[in-house]
């Protein structure tokens, strides 16, 4: 009977070793799900931060033609025979409000200034003259403003640039 208890002791160690085994399988397999979960949750968080941060996008776009048309209307009343300094003025504040809100919203202009080197990245040029005194592509003249959005080009200034000779 004793030969008997040796044999069933061995098998229980062995499931005992195979269950302990199978055991750490699993938890390796947790630390590592849990370790994906950790991931994606950062990921989702990033994403839906950059999301929110974009999501004006499309209704800034549409403000800033706004803002095009009532810097013309100040320009046009200010040369004018006989320029309504009220009008003015109003649509002055009214400018003022919307590049407030503009500005909250995290849209900034591009800045441009004659003289300075053409950069693809934030102006779009849609007329170019050749010059003997130009080195490289130069801005000439501001035709549109452009506007960031944070750290994105929402909209490309339009200028005219000077271009070298060859």
């Amino acid at each position: 009977m004793v030969e008997d208890k040796e044999p069933q002791l061995v098998d229980f160690e062995k499931e005992l070793e195979s269950e302990k085994k199978r055991s750490e399988d699993y938890l390796n397999r947790l630390k590592y799900m849990q370790a994906d979960f950790e991931n994606i949750k950062k990921r989702f968080e990033r994403d839906t931060e950059q999301i929110r941060s974009y999501c004006s996008e499309r209704i800034v776009t549409q403000l800033l033609d706004v803002v095009d048309e009532l810097e013309l209307a100040i320009k046009v009343a200010s040369s004018a025979d006989a320029p309504q300094k009220t009008l003015i003025e109003g649509v002055e504040m009214t400018l003022k409000k919307l590049r407030k809100v503009l500005e909250c919203e995290g849209v900034s202009p591009i800045e441009c200034t004659v003289g300075k080197i053409f950069d693809p990245r934030c102006y779009d040029a849609i007329a170019a003259e050749t010059r003997d005194d130009v080195k490289e592509c130069m801005v000439i003249e501001e035709i549109r403003k452009g506007y960031l959005l944070r750290d994105k080009v929402l909209r490309p200034t339009i200028v005219r640039v000077a271009k070298p000779s060859k």
